[in-house]
């Protein structure tokens, strides 16, 4: 059966899960309901965290399609499943055009030497303008340095939801046949020839699995896998281990097949090589030509995780020791490439990830298991390069009504943020900006504020550059339990007009508790379980109903984007607060 690889990129939210959810049912691989996001989490947030395989069978051709993340915090995970298909299709809403992490999965694509095919998707959107995303597309493929054949690429127009697909926009499709014609023509098959080679073959994704251990998702380059086979695990530096192939697994739709064997240019799943990693090279002969190692993008910020020892502490959680936690950290190491963990201090385990969000993605899927724990302010990494300090850089991508531009380019001009490009559309400016990523943690919750929620922000890690110098960042600061009790209605009544707060009424609170921030920036201390005095005496017009304002739910990016220095986040099964660390002052 010939073989094709594809993979689906895209920025976030731009419909690539959806549109391979179509391809599924459309061939029969899958039956409705089915999806790719099939994480709890990302079907919450609707958007992809982790890389999945699917396979699907058109025309007698087996198509391996890779369905991949569109947010700049999982790039680690879109770039080594490049280097693994063949082509990709790149899918940009009609609407929106190009964004951030559009240009970032297109530039390792052309840099890989990959084909793409582009999808206008979205046509349907009442402000779609398919004509101008297109040309939107072409500039940024010549921007990004595709050579001629990269650049004439094909385009199919594409309704993701109602599982249409059309060559020109006019044409009449009821299906998503012309999108899978054109990867059949445009998409190179696999050589046959390569099959009589002896076996090589390379990880780029991993499992895990109660009973057979660690799975390794693998692209064979040539020769053919057999179950039962002997195998030597080669690692970057040399060394190499012998492995046995339990178990292979072929993909229909999202389901796993188990096979007897796999030839070249198919992408299966296999259990039984040990200890291996993303980039090691397999292959039969011990003396096998290392395949190029897949590089992964360098964290970009840090933050220690604790055992949580707050007055709260052991309530709810069912792993709350040091050592159940870095058991967590240590599985998490080994199918999350992005993510770094120093184990050497005893106290406290240093974390490195992406972004805020990888790093709450993580604490989420933790909490959900039953782990208690609490985790200090993240903090950007700092590079020496001879001498010189440097510190990552992200690009902005914002679109905002027109009215707010003025405050938007205010503020991150505080953040040394600097504006790049400007692009007045209808009603609507896109506003590209550069600057260092400690500006702009914290900056989203601030943003969505500004906006009044009708902004769209998006950023993407470029490069380190030089240190930009101190950065003004909020003028808030935080409202501080300093007893321990039941917040009541009527206390919370007389603070919430000194700033936001974090709790309802009824909530249990503890002495060091932040239980809101304060608008004019100083720390404050107060008694959010303080009722009023009771008199015998009625007074006219004090003893009206109580309205308090709905709270600012602490989420854990929430809690991750507001705390300070001298705070702690409490994470556990059912609460996120926070907390001045042990030791400072509490009154």
């Amino acid at each position: 059966m010939e073989i094709r690889n594809i993979a689906i990129i895209a920025h976030v939210d731009h419909g690539k899960t959806t549109l391979t959810d179509a391809l599924m049912r459309q061939t029969g691989a899958a039956g409705e309901g089915t999806s790719m996001d099939s994480n709890d989490l990302e079907r919450e947030r609707g958007i992809t965290i982790y890389a999945k395989n699917a396979a699907v069978e058109y025309k007698g051709t087996k198509i391996n399609i890779v369905d991949t993340p569109g947010h700049a915090d999982f790039g680690s995970e879109v770039e080594r499943v490049l280097r693994s298909i063949d082509s990709v299709l790149l899918v940009v809403d009609a609407q929106e055009g190009p964004m951030p992490q559009t240009r970032f999965v297109l530039k390792k694509s052309l840099e890989l030497g990959l084909k793409p095919m582009v999808i206008i998707n979205k046509i349907d959107k009442p402000a779609a303008n398919p004509a101008q995303a297109e040309e939107q597309v072409l500039e940024l493929f010549l921007e990004l340095g595709a050579n001629d054949e990269q650049s004439n690429f094909p385009v199919i127009y594409a309704i993701g939801r109602q599982g249409i697909a059309k060559k020109k926009l006019d044409d009449d499709s009821k299906d998503l046949t012309p999108l899978l014609d054109a990867i059949l023509e445009h998409v190179p098959s696999v050589d046959e020839s390569l099959a009589s080679k002896p076996l090589r073959m390379q990880p780029f994704n991993l499992g895990y699995d109660n009973f057979l251990g660690r799975l390794a998702v693998v692209r064979i380059y040539e020769g053919i896998l057999k179950t039962g086979q002997s195998l030597f695990v080669k690692k970057p530096d040399g060394k190499s281990h012998v492995a046995k192939v339990i178990k292979i697994f072929s993909f229909k739709g999202l389901e796993r097949i188990e096979i007897p064997e796999a030839q070249a240019g198919d992408i299966v799943l296999v259990a039984g090589l040990g200890d291996v990693y993303i980039g090691d090279t397999v292959g039969e002969l011990e003396t096998v030509e290392m395949l190029p190692t897949i590089a992964v993008d360098e964290p970009t910020i840090g933050l220690n995780f604790l055992v949580n020892n707050s007055p709260f502490a052991g309530r709810e959680g069912k792993f709350v020791t040091t050592r159940q936690i870095r058991d967590r950290l240590e599985k998490e190491l080994e199918i999350n490439v992005g993510l770094k963990v120093d184990f050497s201090s005893a106290e406290a385990f240093r974390v490195y990830g992406r972004g805020e969000l990888h790093i709450a993605i993580l604490l989420e899927n933790m909490r959900r298991e039953g782990y208690e724990l609490q985790v200090s302010e993240p903090q950007v990494i700092f590079h020496d390069n001879n001498g010189t300090k440097e510190e990552p850089y992200e690009e902005v991508i914002i679109d905002v009504p027109e009215e707010y531009q003025g405050s938007v380019i205010e503020r991150l001009g505080k953040r040394k943020a600097i504006l790049k490009d400007m692009k007045p559309g209808s009603g609507v400016v896109r506003m590209i900006f550069e600057g260092p990523t400690r500006g702009l943690l914290g900056f989203r919750s601030q943003f969505v504020l500004d906006t009044k929620g009708e902004g769209i922000f998006s950023s993407r890690f470029i490069e380190f550059r030089p240190y930009a110098g101190e950065i003004e960042k909020r003028p808030v600061g935080s409202m501080v339990s300093m007893a321990a009790g039941k917040a009541l209605g009527f206390s919370l009544y007389n603070l919430q007009d000194r700033g936001a707060l974090y709790i309802g009424a009824a909530t249990e609170v503890y002495e060091g508790m932040i239980i809101g921030n304060t608008s004019k920036g100083d720390e404050m201390f107060a008694n959010p379980t303080k009722g009023k005095q009771l008199t015998n005496m009625r007074a006219s017009g004090s003893d009206e109903a109580i309205q308090l304002i709905p709270p600012f739910t602490l989420t854990i990016e929430r809690g991750l984007e507001v705390m300070q220095g001298d705070e702690y986040l409490e994470v556990t099964p059912k609460s996120i607060r926070l907390r001045k660390q042990p030791g400072g002052r509490t009154r």
